[in-house]
Formats: C-alpha cells, sequence, structure tokens
C-alpha cells in the first residue's frame, strides 16, 4: 500500500487488510509506504489512530518509511491510493512484470473506474471516518479476489 507520507491512508489500510487476513486465516504479508520524506519514522497521524482504535485496531507501532524500488522485489501487489502516486510507483518500474504488480487501490472493486482514496491529511476527523469507510469496502474486494481463490 502507497499513498504520499505513509502516515494517514496507508496505515488505515495495512491495519485493516491485516485485522481481515487473520480472519479468513491468510498468512499473506501486508505492508505500506510513502512516495514523499516528510514523515519518515513518524507514527501514523493521530486521526488514523484513533479511527483505527474506534474499530478496535492498534496501529501505534507503525512507523512511515519511504518507498524503495526493492518493494517491487519484495511485493506481489502494490495499491496506491491515488493517480499521482500510481504514476510515480509506475515510473521507479523496472520491467514488465514490475508494472503488472501496481494499481490503484480502488480499481479492485471498480475495475477502470479508476477511482482514488481522498487524502483526509488536511481535514477533520470525519475525512477519517469517510477514508476508513472507503478503504474498508475496497479491502473486501481485494480479500475476495485475491485471497478468496
Amino acid at each position: 500500500m502507497v499513498c504520499l507520507g505513509n502516515i494517514c491512508r496507508t496505515p488505515i489500510a495495512v491495519g485493516l487488510l491485516r485485522k481481515k487476513l487473520k480472519e479468513i486465516g491468510s498468512d499473506s504479508m501486508v505492508d505500506s509506504c510513502g512516495f514523499e520524506p516528510y514523515h519518515i519514522g513518524d507514527k501514523a497521524d493521530p486521526r488514523a489512530r484513533k479511527i483505527m482504535a474506534d474499530h478496535g485496531i492498534d496501529i501505534s507501532d507503525h512507523r512511515a518509511r519511504l518507498f524503495h524500488p526493492d518493494d517491487f522485489k519484495t511485493s506481489d501487489l502494490i495499491f496506491a491510493m491515488d493517480s499521482f502516486i500510481l504514476a510515480d510507483i509506475k515510473r521507479m518500474a523496472k520491467s514488465e512484470d514490475d508494472l503488472k504488480k501496481v494499481d490503484l487501490l480502488l480499481n479492485v472493486a471498480s475495475p477502470g473506474m479508476n477511482c482514488e482514496v481522498p487524502d483526509p491529511y488536511y481535514g477533520d476527523t470525519e475525512g477519517f471516518s469517510k477514508t476508513y469507510e472507503i478503504i474498508d469496502k475496497a479491502l473486501d474486494a481485494v480479500i475476495e479476489k485475491y485471497e478468496k481463490r
């Protein structure tokens, strides 16, 4: 999972996906990173931690990290939260195989629609609630497509 700073959308996505995978007994690994170095080493945004805690998910151990070309080697799938991040990731791809791993998260639920997960960073807690709901639905589609084969 890749977003801009790795402190809002992707920590929510990873925490939620880990919970969903655990519930179905999957051993798939999930990780996240950001594309800009603004928050390297930082915890998830306090509003992200709160919305997750409200849903019984602890993401307090999250630390932001930067996307690295090696992520193509260590990942089967790479989901971007928005089209700007998607374009940045694709520019770093070194092969067609790398490119095949990358898509917008919301394209799993709505193929080809190119919808984006809104960045709640500059908004209020309501924005984090909406982002959580969008990601939650998208991750159900991820589970259905990639885990329940």
